[in-house]
């Protein structure tokens, strides 16, 4: 009697479940994929939110299963160090009698196909620990013999003393693919790594939902150092030398509460406006049409947004983590103004149409080929060898 083959397991690695509608956008468009050319695949999202984002994203294939292996290992590091962050996990991975409690998990790991650390900017200075998922990868990888990648990251800021490790770890990926400029210039020497774009151009049309609102506002109050006040009088100000009347404005939530904090101060000021809570935004979509004007720190609306047609201001609320991924699409045509968070004088009304269509298409195209040098069929794969 001949035995069915066992199914392709795929492992994504990414910060998904808080949530956070950029970093579940990235994961979902991904799953997407996978379920329209591997709907038989074994799925597994090793993320810091597991529950959560098996609810939020489990309908979208229909092997999706969750857990948090990586990212407990991280945690459990010595110290945040990147270096010994790094070492600690990729020790525990080959040796689980050091992380006992995630013996299951670590075993896991040595039973994959591909091993992929998906899109985002969650390997940096603000998050030294995570430098432990690339190297989980890393070691994943050697212990599965499994294919592995990293897409659409975004490494600024950058710890100081770091980047040799993170030369040394991506040497190892067998795809290695970034969104910006200076994460680039970071991986400069790194045989085949390449600057695409942000993975979401992958498909850069999520849901959307009827809207006939001309404004759209989101800034965030969770980075950077103004206070949430400061971020409102500048708004307001903005507002009013625009002439926007309250009605014509919707208000959306990226991450729950933190993205209400600004809007709540101005309420009482903006009678009519309409509020999307991040809920009715990921389940209904996004209210964004072509020909609006977005005021959004928010990087994935930003895209989005744009995508659709949608001109606005980026608000960069944090310099040093915002002003590179905001300028990454501006640079690539989105037609939007960058203002400073502490600018005193309110910018002018943006005028223009979002990312030209020959943009999107090209950008679609890059991550198309990304996605196929990491899921084509296997027969078709070639692989760098691994030195230990």
């Amino acid at each position: 009697m001949t035995r069915a083959p066992l199914p392709r397991r795929h492992y994504l690695i990414g910060p998904s479940g808080y949530p956070n509608y950029g970093d579940e956008l990235i994961a979902a468009t991904w799953l997407r994929r996978l379920a329209r050319t591997e709907p038989d695949a074994e799925v597994w999202l090793d993320t810091h939110s597991p529950g959560p984002a098996q609810l939020l994203l489990g309908d979208l294939h229909p092997r999706l299963r969750c857990t948090d292996t990586l990212w407990r290992l991280c945690g459990e590091a010595p110290s945040d160090d990147p270096w010994e962050v790094a070492s600690w996990v990729q020790a525990a991975v080959h040796d689980p009698g050091r992380a006992p409690r995630w013996d299951a998990g670590i075993d896991l790991l040595g039973r994959l196909e591909v091993v992929h650390l998906i899109g985002g900017g969650y390997v940096n200075a603000l998050w030294p620990r995570h430098f432990g998922l690339v190297a989980g990868a890393v070691a994943a990888a050697r212990r599965s013999a499994a294919r592995s990648a990293m897409t659409g990251q975004g490494f600024v800021p950058f710890p100081a003393g770091a980047a040799g490790l993170l030369r040394s770890l991506a040497e190892r990926f067998d795809v290695v693919d970034v969104r910006d400029d200076p994460s680039a210039e970071l991986l400069h020497g790194v045989p085949g790594a390449e600057r695409t774009c942000d993975d979401v151009f992958l498909d850069p049309h999520p849901a959307t939902a009827p809207t006939s609102r001309e404004f759209v506002l989101c800034v965030q109050s969770d980075v950077g150092s103004a206070p949430p006040s400061a971020l409102a009088a500048q708004v307001l100000d903005l507002l009013r030398d625009w002439k926007l009347r309250p009605e014509e404005l919707a208000v959306v939530e990226g991450i729950p509460r933190v993205d209400r904090e600004v809007f709540a101060l101005l309420e009482h000021q903006l009678p009519g406006a309409e509020f999307h809570p991040f809920r009715d935004v990921w389940r209904h979509g996004l209210p964004v049409a072509a020909g609006q004007t977005w005021i959004s720190s928010r990087y994935h609306l930003h895209l989005t947004a744009a995508a659709a047609g949608a001109t606005g201001v980026a608000i960069d609320v944090a310099p040093g983590y915002y002003t590179t991924k905001h300028r990454s699409l501006i640079e690539l045509g989105s037609g939007w103004t960058l203002v400073d968070a502490a600018a005193e004088k309110p910018p002018q009304r943006p005028s223009g149409t979002g990312f030209p269509p020959h943009v999107l298409h090209e950008c679609a195209e890059r991550k198309r080929a990304v996605a196929e040098a990491v899921y084509g069929a296997p027969a078709s794969r070639s692989r760098r060898p691994r030195t230990s």
